[in-house]
């Protein structure tokens, strides 16, 4: 561009900011016009503008940005595109924009330095494939040259950060020597700009990843692990949380090294860190001890799994946590009783990764944390301070998985009272984390919930807790799903499969069913998830009842049913996307629910319930095609699923009415769980009807077909359609003839395929391909077979393949 050109460009640079939707639409206009034109020259002298020091502050921020919007897009089905694009550029367009980004390092008087994230973008595409063979000693003789100004050596650092982040590690493994030189020379002692400090000790972080082989050397890891251990010492916050950082990634990464400095340093400093004031110091130091717990949960396993191949393990643990339980324990508890009244949900603070903590400490360390906690929760679970309380509460419900179930049972036998107690607490947020603490039981030592001396003053309090805050229903449904699942464990049955007569919560099952209908209808169900939670446990106390609670199942399938025609009729009320997204999740929570208790329902009893839930369903295939919402149309063709499982071959009279939308489901191919829905369904339409689905096959077969044929389908539908063919064939017999030519070719191919053998998902996905083929071939001749005694001749078709 001419010099009045790059004048315009730096006006139209300066538009983009303004806040005038004219000017910036005018400014974006102007961009995508220039780029159409001659991209190349418009990119050239982005960076020319980003490169000029003459040039405001704002007007090279843009170009940086605008340069790095022609670099990159958060769109990955793009990205290969935009790489294409930049590698296709004339090979001087490209040389000339990367020496003006590499020179704007150290220039730009704004942060984050745009120059650094070109930098960045333009090495994610040219390192992996050997370009741009200078740039990484170029940016380290920036950080060590005793000229470079502090920007510098920030904004440098900055961008071998990022490129440690993005670029693959493999691709830095050759030059790592290099980049922890600079990174380390940032990090030093003596260098007093805190920015600098940070951008190394940030760079370092992401660096982790590659700089194994100076791990694996004693001296360049003890320089390592001491210019970090310094650093958590900073003055300064944010570098002392990247340092921390580093600490904990480390422990994840290298392990096996770190033996040397546990004792001298990393036990001190991660300790001071949990207490600190400063919340995201804190949550480090926390985040360290969680991080050594996974460590060696994990060596755990690997150990009990040598010694049952009868060889000595690989890597061994070194017991750090349970070294350091008597330490740990008392910080967490500490920030256990740090909680906020009005906590958000989705907030990550101290007290909640101390919870965490806890619980991975007692998978951990098992039967060893509980001397340390209990005397903790004993001196406050009756405190004056309700964040005592329930820090008691949330201690003693952490540490219910990992010890032995048969030393915790007489513990939680002996809490009950003081839980069933602190249910009506004054607090919610105590109230909240006894329902959890209960759930908990019921979920993890059953026995001491169902236990007879405190089951009916449980339960009392369970369907009380219901109207409680959504944040304490919700904990409390949950409660109820484990203990409907264990109470159906422990009933007597003489046989596996047969239903039990009777169980322990029989004489409460239909005031505890008929709360949780009112639960799931309350006005703020919407919050914590509760009316979620409530049909979930109604499903699981459906699922799990006994005959004697037969009747109230019979009495929630008309409940269900009149809710969901009551339900379908909102559907003209629906006017905006929040209430769309709230209708459809009530569909599906409605459809689930409905299968389960259908699965319930006795089959002499099902006919006369089948024409009401079929009319239901259909109504919401007729919608949720409208409307496009795949998670409904998933949901309903589960229910139908369940509606053949039930009624078998009486399902036939409703075939001409669902066909369409079966036929609907399987073309459904954009979303794919659709699909695999309804090619599941045919499997069992065919399982459940025999010979009598022979009249649909051939407009079924017709998509499933092209669906194998199409590259685009997703590939978890693929070995379901395979196998598929062995219920149509088994169904239909003989007369699945018509097809044999074309599903032979095609299991041909299938069985033939190639994949990457070192990528494991694709290795599955082959291994499925086959068990399909086989199940087809299995169906195919056994249904061409037919019922004769002598094979029929088509078969000789089939033994070739």
């Amino acid at each position: 561009m001419n010099a009045e050109a790059v004048a315009q460009l730096v006006q139209v640079l300066e538009k983009t900011t303004s806040g005038d939707q004219n000017d910036m639409k005018g400014a974006q206009a102007f961009l995508e016009s220039a780029s159409q034109t001659n991209l190349p020259e418009l990119i050239r002298t982005l960076s020319d503008v980003l490169y000029h020091g003459a040039n405001s502050a704002v007007v090279r921020q843009q170009a940086g940005v605008q340069l790095k919007n022609f670099l990159y897009t958060n769109d990955e089905s793009l990205r290969a595109q935009y790489e294409e694009r930049w590698l296709a550029m004339p090979e001087d367009v490209r040389l000339y924009t990367k020496q003006n980004v590499l020179g704007t390092l150290g220039t730009e008087s704004f942060r984050p330095s745009a120059a650094a994230q070109c930098v960045q973008l333009i090495a994610m595409v040219e390192l992996p494939r050997g370009l741009w063979p200078t740039l990484l000693s170029t940016l380290v003789q920036n950080v060590t040259n005793a000229a470079s100004t502090e920007i510098m050596k920030e904004s440098t650092l900055q961008a071998i950060g990022y490129i440690c982040q993005d670029v693959e590690p493999r691709c830095m493994e050759e030059t790592a020597n290099e980049i922890l030189t600079a990174i380390v020379h940032g990090m030093r002692r003596d260098e007093t700009s805190t920015q600098v400090k940070l951008a190394s000790t940030n760079a370092l972080l992401n660096s982790l990843e590659f700089t194994r082989a100076n791990f694996e050397k004693d001296a360049e890891r003890h320089f390592i692990m001491q210019v970090v251990c310094e650093a958590t010492q900073s003055e300064e916050v944010q570098v002392k949380v990247a340092a921390l950082q580093c600490l904990v990634k480390i422990m994840s990464l290298y392990y096996q090294y770190m033996e040397a400095y546990m004792g001298q340093a990393l036990f001190a400093i991660t300790l001071e860190a949990m207490k600190s004031e400063t919340d995201e110091v804190a949550l480090q130091g926390i985040e360290f001890w969680s991080n050594v717990c996974d460590e060696e949960v994990d060596l755990q396993i690997e150990a009990s799994e040598a010694s049952e191949a009868g060889r000595p393990p690989e890597h061994v643990s070194r017991f750090y946590a349970k070294g350091a339980l008597q330490f740990l324990v008392p910080a967490l508890m500490s920030s256990l009783t740090k909680q906020d009244e009005y906590d958000d949900e989705d907030d990550w603070n101290p007290c909640k990764a101390a919870g965490v903590c806890l619980m991975l400490l007692a998978t951990c360390c098992e039967d060893d944390i509980v001397p340390h906690v209990l005397p903790f929760v004993k001196d406050n679970i009756k405190h004056a301070d309700w964040r005592h309380r329930d820090a008691a509460l949330m201690s003693f419900g952490s540490i219910l998985e990992g010890p032995d179930p048969a030393q915790l049972k007489p513990l939680v036998e002996q809490a009950m009272p003081m839980l069933i107690e602190l249910m009506k607490d004054g607090s919610v947020v105590v109230k909240d984390t006894a329902a959890w603490t209960i759930g908990r039981v019921c979920e993890l030592i059953p026995e001491a919930a169902i236990n007879p001396a405190t089951l009916q003053p449980l339960l009392e309090a369970l369907v009380i807790g219901l109207a409680s805050e959504p944040r304490v229903a919700s904990n409390v449904c949950w409660a109820f799903t484990s203990l409907a699942d264990a109470a159906y464990e422990q009933a007597d049955c003489g046989d596996e499969e047969e239903t039990p007569a009777t169980y322990s919560l029989s004489a409460f099952f239909s005031p505890i069913v008929e709360k949780l209908l009112w639960t799931t209808d309350r006005e703020d169900a919407g919050a914590s998830n509760l009316r979620a939670a409530a049909y979930e446990a109604l499903m699981e106390m459906v699922k799990n009842s006994p005959k004697d609670c037969y009747d109230t199942v019979q009495k929630t399938t008309v409940i269900i049913l009149q809710r969901l025609q009551q339900v379908l009729q909102m559907e003209s009320h629906i006017q905006s996307q929040s209430d769309r997204v709230q209708f459809n999740d009530l569909q599906s929570l409605l459809c689930a629910t409905l299968q389960s208790v259908l699965r319930k329902v006795e089959p002499a009893h099902a006919p006369a319930i089948s024409d009401t839930i079929m009319t239901a369903l259909l109504q919401m295939f007729q919608s949720s095609t409208q409307t496009r919402s795949g998670g409904v149309q998933e949901d309903a063709l589960m229910a139908v699923a369940t509606l053949v499982e039930v009624l078998g071959d009486g399902f036939i009279k409703y075939m001409d009415a669902f066909k369409p939308y079966l036929l609907i489901g399987l073309k459904n191919t954009a979303e794919y769980q659709v699909c695999h829905a309804a090619v599941g369904l045919v499997g069992d339409i065919c399982r459940a009807m025999g010979g009598r689905v022979a009249q649909w096959t051939d407009e079924v077969m017709e998509v499933l077909l092209s669906n194998l044929g199409d590259n685009s389908v997703h590939r978890t539908v693929k070995p379901q359609i395979l196998s598929v063919f062995g219920d149509i064939a088994l169904a239909v017999g003989p007369e699945f003839r018509k097809y044999l030519e074309h599903v032979l070719q095609t299991l041909m191919q299938a069985s033939q395929a190639q994949v990457d053998r070192s990528d494991y998902d694709m290795l599955d996905y082959l291994n499925e391909l086959r068990e399909g083929c086989l199940e087809a071939y299995t169906g195919i001749i056994q249904g061409l077979k037919g019922d004769g005694t002598s094979p029929s001749p088509d078969l000789s078709i089939v033994q070739p393949h």
